[in-house]
């Protein structure tokens, strides 16, 4: 069932505020993480990096979330080579990924939710694995397409 997606500023890894209406016209591949610097998220992120963003039609935009600081944030695009967004839900403490209904309040922090959201601002597709699960890159492609 499509609906609107919620939406949210947060800052990115280098604190500048990013808003997800501000990007109507584009499509947004919203993508939550549990934690930067993790092994599972390093390898999804590294896939995104290497695999997705290359193939990825013009209007598409690539925006990452997590609980992680932007400071958390900026040292591990600067170690990864992340020059998409990397967004901070830091505070209020998982705010963004409560509204989307991936926040594991257990934990803490959010489950692997990915959110395709089109130029309108309706989520037409998405996908939640569990915090050990790595999704598929060539899911993402799929949907795009």
């Amino acid at each position: 069932m499509d609906r609107m997606a919620p939406d949210f500023e947060l800052p990115d890894q280098h604190g500048t505020p990013v808003r997800l209406s501000s990007l109507r016209g584009r499509r947004v591949l919203l993508i939550f993480y549990p934690l930067a610097f993790s092994g599972v998220c390093r390898s999804e992120l590294g896939q995104v990096r290497d695999e997705l963003i290359p193939q990825l039609p013009a209007d598409v935009e690539v925006l990452s979330v997590s609980v992680d600081s932007m400071f958390t944030h900026r040292a591990w695009a600067e170690q990864e080579g992340y020059e998409f967004p990397l967004l901070s839900d830091f505070w209020p403490h998982g705010q963004v990924a409560e509204a989307y209904g991936v926040f594991d309040e257990t934990k803490g922090l959010a489950k692997r939710g990915t959110f395709l959201i089109d130029g309108e601002g309706v989520i037409r597709w998405s996908v939640v694995n569990p915090i050990s699960a790595p999704r598929d890159v060539a899911d993402y492609l799929k949907a795009l397409s």
